[in-house]
C-alpha cells in the first residue's frame, strides 16, 4: 500500500454496530475507554469533514440502538439499519452510501472485531477499497478474539490504525494546519496527553521567565 497520508478528502470513516446491547459483552477492552475511543473516532470524522457512514442492526433487536454518547456526537447524521448480519456490504443501502462518499480509503471501527468488523473490512477490500481498521475503537468478547481478527485482517491487507493517530494524520492536511481540532480531541478524549502538553507548556513558561529575570 502506498505510504501517502490519509486525508479527510480521500477517507470515509465507517462505524459498525456500536449497539448498547453488545457493550457489556465486550471483554477485550475496558468499556469506558472503549466508548471514549469510539466517541473520539466519531469526532475526528465530523470535525475534519471526512466521509462518514454509520450502520447498525435493526434497533428493535435485543442489540438495541447505538451508544448514547456516540449519538450525541452524530446528531442528525443518518444511521443505516441493516437486516443483513456480518458483512455490511451485503446490504445495498450501506454499499451505496459508501460509494456515494466517493473516497478510496475506508477506516472501519466497530464491534465485534471478529464478527461484523472483520467481515465488513473483507467486504470492503473485495469491493476495491483500501481498508484500515481502528483497533482501539473496535472490541470483541475476548482479547484473543480481537487480536486474531486484527492479525487476519492485516494478513489480508488491511492496515491497523488507532483513532488518535488518524486525527493526527488528518491534521497534516494543509487545510487543518492551524485548526484546533487535535488539541480539542486531546483535551476531551486523551487527557493524559493533554496533561503532558500542559506540563511542557508550564516548564517552557518557567524557563522563559527565568531567562528574563537573569
Amino acid at each position: 500500500m502506498a505510504p501517502e497520508p490519509l486525508t479527510p478528502a480521500d477517507t470515509t470513516v465507517v462505524l459498525v454496530d456500536y449497539a448498547v446491547g453488545f457493550a457489556n459483552l465486550l471483554g477485550s477492552h475496558d468499556l469506558a475507554q472503549h466508548v471514549n475511543n469510539v466517541v473520539g473516532l466519531a469526532k475526528t470524522a465530523k470535525w475534519y469533514g471526512s466521509g462518514l457512514v454509520v450502520t447498525n442492526g435493526e434497533s428493535t433487536k435485543p442489540s438495541g440502538p447505538l451508544y448514547p454518547e456516540l449519538l450525541d456526537v452524530l446528531g442528525d447524521h443518518p444511521v443505516i439499519e441493516r437486516a443483513v448480519d456480518f458483512d455490511s456490504f451485503r446490504d445495498e443501502r450501506f454499499a451505496a452510501a459508501v460509494r456515494a462518499e466517493g473516497r478510496e480509503n475506508l477506516v472501519i471501527g466497530g464491534i465485534a472485531t471478529d464478527g461484523c468488523v472483520l467481515q465488513t473490512a473483507l467486504g470492503g477490500m473485495r469491493a476495491g477499497y483500501r481498508v484500515h481498521v481502528v483497533v482501539d475503537a473496535s472490541a470483541s468478547l475476548s482479547t484473543e478474539a480481537h487480536d486474531a481478527a486484527v492479525q487476519r485482517l492485516a494478513l489480508a491487507g488491511a492496515v491497523p490504525v488507532t483513532w488518535f493517530s488518524l486525527a493526527a494524520e488528518f491534521q497534516l492536511d494543509p487545510r487543518f494546519h492551524d485548526a484546533p481540532h487535535r488539541l480539542r480531541l486531546m483535551r476531551e478524549n486523551v487527557p493524559a496527553m493533554a496533561m503532558s502538553a500542559r506540563s511542557f507548556g508550564n516548564a517552557h513558561d518557567l524557563g522563559r521567565k527565568a531567562g528574563q529575570a537573569a
